[in-house]
């Protein structure tokens, strides 16, 4: 291995800011990069994480993407909630959300379930701003779910991934 590259942090010379996509630089000899808008990122080798020093929030890369790891329902329902916003003002209506299955316990009790006085054909299927709610498959049997937080089924075709920075455009 080039003796270059221990200088630089996990994920090299450079990286896109979580938050405003643009080129930041490594600080030689740490694990930082520093974004002039935004601040100190400290990468953490052993968690493959990215965390903002200043806002304490965690963040993991796949698929050259990063995504933002909650540890708050209000954050994963508002990334939701945002990701369906754009999606509706794309002319697409989503049909389903598919929440990681690491944030089950995290957001269980803030889903909508079916009340018994309402005879419904999803009585089991709970509801998160009226779309039905699936969890993942566990991260061993797909690894991508380790990292990304949800899908959303659109009408028509795939589901679509939301990584967090995408909402701030």
């Amino acid at each position: 291995m080039n003796s270059f590259l221990l200088q630089y942090p996990i994920y090299g010379a450079e990286i896109s800011c979580p938050h405003c996509r643009q080129i930041i630089p490594a600080l030689t000899l740490t694990d930082t990069y520093l974004c002039p808008r935004h601040g100190a990122f400290e990468a953490d080798p052993k968690a493959e994480e990215l965390v903002h020093l200043q806002s304490g929030r965690h963040w993991r890369l796949w698929k050259d993407e990063w995504y933002r790891q909650h540890n708050h329902p209000d954050g994963i329902r508002f990334e939701i909630h945002e990701a369906l916003d754009r999606l509706y003002t794309q002319g697409y209506r989503a049909t389903k959300v598919i929440i990681a299955a690491r944030y089950q316990e995290l957001v269980s009790t803030y889903l909508e379930r079916s009340t018994p006085w309402r005879e419904s054909l999803d009585v089991q299927m709970p509801k998160l701003y009226g779309l039905p709610v699936e969890f993942s498959v566990e991260a061993s049997v797909e690894p991508r779910w380790d990292v990304i937080n949800f899908d959303l089924e659109k009408e028509p075709g795939a589901p679509v991934r939301y990584p967090y920075f995408r909402l701030l455009e």
